[in-house]
């Protein structure tokens, strides 16, 4: 079985498409490989560190990245998790397919440090249910195109050339 390549996009790389590859990582069980960046690179925000880190999960080693070419050549699924991306998010290449989640950025919440921790702490939560529904998906997506499952393996795409 390929695994699926999932590209996760944001403004900045710094907050939510960071978790989402965290989450992704941690939950896809060997049916993805994944990837995040931004419209612009932004660092990761040590809040978002630090509430996955609270849920079991080190994103600190992901890096912060800008958009490339080769990561939309390189993507099976491009997921954007804001308004920005989406709207700025260039042609995709045939065949790739682009879902939208519109999260709220947490980067923007304001009050005291318990309080905008909160706000990171609900985003990391809708960020997990959604990339815990989408590996459901890709899971009944991949049984469903395997042999033997009475339904035949079909790809949108071309393949790669190594």
């Amino acid at each position: 079985m390929s695994l699926t390549r999932v590209l996760f996009l944001c403004t900045g790389n710094s907050c939510r498409s960071q978790m989402a590859e965290g989450y992704a990582r941690a939950l896809g069980d060997g049916i993805i490989e994944v990837q995040s960046a931004g419209i612009e690179a932004h660092g990761q925000n040590p809040r978002a560190i630090a509430v996955m880190a609270e849920a079991g999960i080190d994103i600190s080693s992901q890096q912060s990245t800008r958009l490339t070419e080769a990561m939309l050549a390189w993507a099976d699924r491009v997921v954007t998790v804001c308004g920005h991306a989406d709207e700025s998010c260039p042609v995709l290449p045939p065949g790739t397919q682009k879902e939208h989640w519109p999260l709220a950025d947490p980067a923007k919440a304001t009050g005291t440090e318990a309080q905008i921790m909160t706000t990171f702490r609900a985003t990391r939560e809708e960020v997990k249910q959604r990339v815990t529904a989408f590996l459901e998906r890709l899971r009944t997506e991949s049984n469903e195109s395997q042999p033997g499952t009475g339904h035949q393996a079909t790809s949108s795409r071309s393949p790669r050339l190594s």
